[in-house]
């Protein structure tokens, strides 16, 4: 059986990074999200993707190694 492909993370996936990550670093995207009124979902996904490419907005901009 083939997984299925998602363009966005969902909620549960995002509790789970979430919660394996240092408390400070689960503070700050939290304190994050509340400050920009975003769900943790998509300032996690924007954490990740502009990591990787700092010109990205979230994973559908985000073309690795194009930010650096």
């Amino acid at each position: 059986m083939q997984a299925k492909s998602k363009e966005q993370l969902d909620k549960v996936d995002a509790e789970v990074i979430l919660k394996r990550l240092p408390e400070r670093i689960q503070a700050a995207l939290i304190a994050r999200a509340s400050e920009i009124e975003y769900p943790i979902e998509a300032v996690i996904e924007m954490a990740i993707a502009s990591f990787l490419d700092t010109e990205a907005l979230g994973f559908a901009d985000c073309k690795p190694g194009r930010g650096q």
